[in-house]
């Protein structure tokens, strides 16, 4: 019998007003305009030797994935942005925009939306971890002596403050709407992965949840967190907070390796239930979409599959072009 090829475990993010999917050799974002008209930004993946080396080792893998992601993702995102300001302008502006800009990325913007992608992702992380341990030890430093407690009352500052945030942002129409569109997302390969045709009917019947989800990574940085500090002792707030800085990097790749592992058992009945946690999270980070949302969606799933095929069957990397982005039309 012919070995048969692994299958691809496809991701993806929401975007301004459409979603943005990862294939094995490009990743495609496809924007819903004012006018009703899907554009897509397409851009071949071509990762170092060394990030695909290092995306082969565990616990390594994780930090690599997240950091790469932040930098992609915001490019797309940015992408989404351009075209949903540009929608609100009128021809005149366009037009003097346009001359302004010119059309393309420079250089210059690509490296400004990589770093900024880099340290607003770092300053994310260092804030979440840092501020639930000064709360906690203002409120509680001398309420008693037992350091698993005050790591498990820290763990739970901190899932305060993350569902306050998202419920917050949740109120606005327009991350409202995003919401809608990381739903879809979801639906989308939820119907991939069952053998489904996707059409927006089909991929309606799909729960909006899924077990590989950012979300659900984020909920498990704050439960093996608590456990992970609890190996190691401190004298004073300094030393805690030195400790959960050098820490982070090893939360966020065991954290990366559990979220594979509840994916991969997520058919079995007991283990099912160790994902519940990240899924209940993304009651609050994904909304139900309409249909017209669903079809970008699947816009940019078929997209993303079409061009993976044709990627696939060029022998040398090197001869993929790279793509010209135009902030507009992509």
């Amino acid at each position: 019998m012919p070995q048969q090829s692994k299958p691809v475990s496809y991701g993806g993010q929401a975007v301004i007003e459409g979603v943005m999917f990862g294939g094995k050799h490009v990743n495609v974002t496809a924007v819903r305009r004012k006018d009703g008209e899907i554009t897509y930004l397409e851009v071949p993946k071509q990762d170092k030797s060394w990030v695909t080396k290092l995306r082969r080792i565990p616990l390594l893998r994780g930090i690599v994935s997240i950091i790469d992601s932040s930098v992609k993702g915001s490019r797309h995102l940015n992408y989404s942005a351009d075209a949903y300001a540009d929608d609100e302008l009128e021809p005149e502006e366009k037009a003097k925009q346009k001359e302004k800009e010119g059309s393309g990325w420079s250089l210059s913007m690509i490296i400004g939306v990589t770093a900024v992608a880099i340290l607003s992702f770092l300053f994310g992380k260092v804030v979440l971890t840092l501020l639930p341990v000064v709360i906690e030890n203002f409120l509680f430093k001398n309420a008693f002596d037992n350091q698993f407690l005050h790591n498990l009352l820290e763990g739970g500052i901190k899932l305060i403050l993350l569902l306050t945030y998202l419920w917050l942002i949740s109120q606005t129409p327009m991350i409202k709407r995003l919401f809608q569109y990381h739903g879809a997302e979801h639906k989308v390969i939820s119907a991939h992965e069952a053998g489904e045709e996707l059409t927006p009917e089909n991929v309606q019947k799909y729960s909006r949840l899924h077990y590989r989800c950012g979300s659900s990574f984020i909920m498990l940085t704050v439960i093996i967190g608590v456990f992970l500090y609890s190996l190691f002792t401190y004298d004073n707030l300094w030393e805690r907070m030195g400790q959960r800085l050098l820490l982070l990097p090893v939360v966020l790749g065991i954290s990366f390796e559990l979220l594979k592992l509840t994916n991969s058992v997520r058919d079995i009945p007991v283990l099912r239930y160790l994902g519940y946690p990240g899924l209940w999270l993304q009651l609050l980070t994904t909304k139900e979409p309409t249909n017209e949302q669903v079809e970008v969606s699947i816009a940019s799933f078929n997209r993303m599959r079409e061009l993976d095929a044709k990627l696939a069957n060029v022998s040398a990397r090197s001869e993929v072009p790279v793509a010209t982005l135009d902030p507009v039309k992509g």
